[in-house]
């Protein structure tokens, strides 16, 4: 360990120090015609540059693998044994000099892990009673002694230490690190705030939710690390290749030298056809990728996902929380009890323990009603909730869940529902103990910038849009034709969207499932590219291949322009690595091309795949200015 502490300590110095070497060799050489002298310089400089590679290439043979750095030591010290010191020198130095590059580049395009690590909270002020005189105090500690419950005190210009409610105080909290809202945001009572942001002005105190590895601004830089980590297939294909490679070029070297007699140009060939650029070119680009997403607030799970994502052609859509606002409000409420109220009461029991958008419309719109406890609580996936409250049995949700429990619907229900199905609100049906007694008409805006991006999807080359979702098909209808989604589905239950997706997928489609609930899991994780809103629940968001921190459809245009680009540029990197190196070759059989020169230009293909990778970094196109 203190040897390859050393060794990259010292690699910079010792790089600088035999490029300086070779420059010095070359004066006397060439100015000053002193042989010795330039010759000492030349072997100095093979030496600071040449051990590293080859300490680096017996590495490698130690786990029995044949790699790059093989071909470069074997073709240095060749050159060296038939007295061609400053070429030994020169190859040495190019091929340091090229890791170098990369090394720095690779850190340059992870940048967004550095970035979103520093804005990690450090400490966080926790409000804790004085057991002497019962009066409220706090006390300083490290973020991470922060546990789920405790009250915590955030000042202005303080960084918010776990993810939670606020109990009292207001503020506005900078939430760019985690939604990429440029603006502030209000903070009151009962709003949700985020670790890793920052209170910009005002005062909070705020109840712990989750802490530590499972807050959101944590899940961002774990998904970011190992996104940066895992291999597209591109990449795992380069890394098969590479084993058979370096021997091929090693035998092609020997069969030079049985033919042409020529150690030199054997020596020349094991220089030129080192696949450097072509290492290096994949994942620079998908590290880059990813790095650029996650400053846009797009987190990429990896160049599989990039890959997969770049060659969707079909999407199909969720619609609560993913199309619409996922804050549903009740509009109508039909009563068909003398007791709305208590039925309305028992129906919020129930719903208390769903995070549906429904079942939270339908808590916000029961604020005022007598608040009950559910003895127990059960979700229906796709219908709706059961429930014991204070005796009773309360159901609530749609005419599915209603039919199974073989409750018919009154004819004026029945009317009243269609209608309000007909102008596109959603319905949910209450009954307790056996009876309907209220029907609720909930409707949920588009968000603003829908159709806008469906349009920009569309002329992006998306062929099939789909819609899919467990509301009832008059409100699906109403929705996909508002955003001109040609094909749509309503009223199905988790295994019917699975369905939809492996039937899209036997067709040969690639599908890529935008959603954001639990519901949604199943489909996400079968299609071939699940990609879960920011807002979404965890367990969406860990079933899905890409997730858009700002659960905007603006961020999902951005992620597929992204990952195409990325893909883009990847194939571009193996293309001038190819071709770079039959060109070498070409021209140094044809006689135009000799090692130094060759190496220059070898090296000079890794700096360019490198700078092409490197624009990824910068936006495709410049953000829309919001309105105020």
């Amino acid at each position: 360990m203190k040897w390859n502490a050393w060794r990259k300590r010292l690699a910079l110095p010792l790089l600088w120090s035999a490029g300086a070497l070779i420059v010095l060799a070359a004066v006397f050489g060439r100015w000053m015609d002193w042989t010795i002298p330039a010759s000492a310089c030349y072997l100095a400089a093979f030496a600071l540059s040449g051990v590293p590679i080859l300490f680096r290439a017996v590495q490698a043979l130690r786990f029995k693998t044949v790699s790059i750095e093989l071909l470069v030591s074997i073709a240095a010290v060749g050159a060296c044994a038939i007295g061609e010191f400053n070429e030994s020198a020169m190859v040495a130095f190019l091929f340091q000099l090229g890791s170098f590059l990369e090394q720095k580049t690779m850190k340059k395009t992870r940048s967004a892990i550095k970035t979103l690590t520093e804005l990690a909270p450090a400490t966080a002020w926790r409000i804790v009673k004085n057991g002497e005189n019962g009066a409220f105090e706090t006390e300083e500690i490290d973020a991470d002694e922060v546990e789920i419950g405790d009250v915590l005190l955030v000042k202005t210009g303080g960084k918010i230490a776990s993810d939670g409610v606020v109990l009292k105080g207001e503020g506005y909290a900078a939430e760019a690190s985690i939604t990429g809202e440029p603006l502030a945001k209000h903070k009151a009572a009962g709003d949700f705030v985020y670790a890793g942001t920052l209170l910009d002005s005002g005062s909070l105190q705020m109840r712990a939710v989750k802490v530590g590895e499972d807050t959101t601004f944590a899940k961002i830089i774990a998904l970011v690390e190992q996104a940066q980590d895992a291999k597209s297939p591109v990449e795992r294909w380069i890394d098969r290749f590479a084993k058979y490679y370096t021997p091929a070029v090693i035998l092609l070297a020997a069969a030079v030298l049985l033919l042409t007699r020529k150690i030199d140009t054997a020596i020349t060939v094991l220089v030129l056809a080192c696949p450097g650029a072509l290492v290096i070119g994949a994942p620079i680009a998908n590290v880059a990728g990813i790095g650029r997403g996650a400053q846009e607030g797009v987190l990429l799970k990896g160049g599989d996902s990039i890959h997969t994502f770049a060659r969707t052609d079909t999407l199909v859509f969720d619609k609560t929380g993913t199309l619409t606002e996922g804050t549903p409000e009740v509009c109508v409420q039909k009563d068909y009890t003398a007791e709305p109220e208590k039925a309305l009461a028992l129906a919020a029991a129930a719903e208390r323990v769903s995070d549906h958008p429904l079942a939270q419309a339908i808590l916000r719109y029961a604020a005022e009603a007598p608040s009950y406890e559910a003895e127990s609580a059960q979700t229906v996936r796709g219908c709706g909730m059961e429930a014991v409250v204070c005796t009773r049995r309360a159901l609530v949700g749609n005419q599915r869940l209603m039919e199974r429990h073989g409750i018919e619907l009154p004819e004026q229900a029945d009317r009243e529902m269609e209608a309000l199905q007909a102008e596109g609100a959603s319905t949910v049906l209450i009954a307790v103990d056996g009876k309907i007694q209220m029907l609720l008409g909930i409707s949920d805006r588009l968000k603003a910038d829908a159709a806008e991006n469906i349009a920009r999807m569309k002329a992006m080359g998306v062929k099939n849009l789909l819609l899919l979702s467990g509301d009832n098909a008059s409100a699906v209808a109403k929705v996909a034709a508002g955003l001109g989604i040609p094909d749509c589905r309503g009223e199905l239950l988790p295994q019917d969207k699975l369905a939809v997706i492996r039937e899209l997928q036997a067709q040969g489609r690639v599908v890529t499932f935008v959603g954001d609930g639990i519901n949604d899991s199943p489909a996400l994780a079968a299609s071939d590219t699940g990609i879960a809103m920011g807002s979404g629940t965890d367990v969406a968001i860990d079933n899905s291949d890409v997730v858009l921190i700002r659960s905007d459809l603006e961020s999902l245009a951005r992620a597929l322009n992204l990952a195409r680009r990325t893909v883009r540029v990847l194939y571009e990197n193996i293309a001038l690595a190819v071709s770079t190196v039959a060109l070498l070759l070409a021209g140094l059989f044809a006689g135009s091309v000799h090692m130094s020169a060759g190496m220059l230009i070898h090296e000079a293909s890794i700096l360019a795949v490198i700078l092409n990778a490197m624009r990824l970094l910068i936006p495709s196109r410049k953000k829309k200015e919001r309105k105020p």
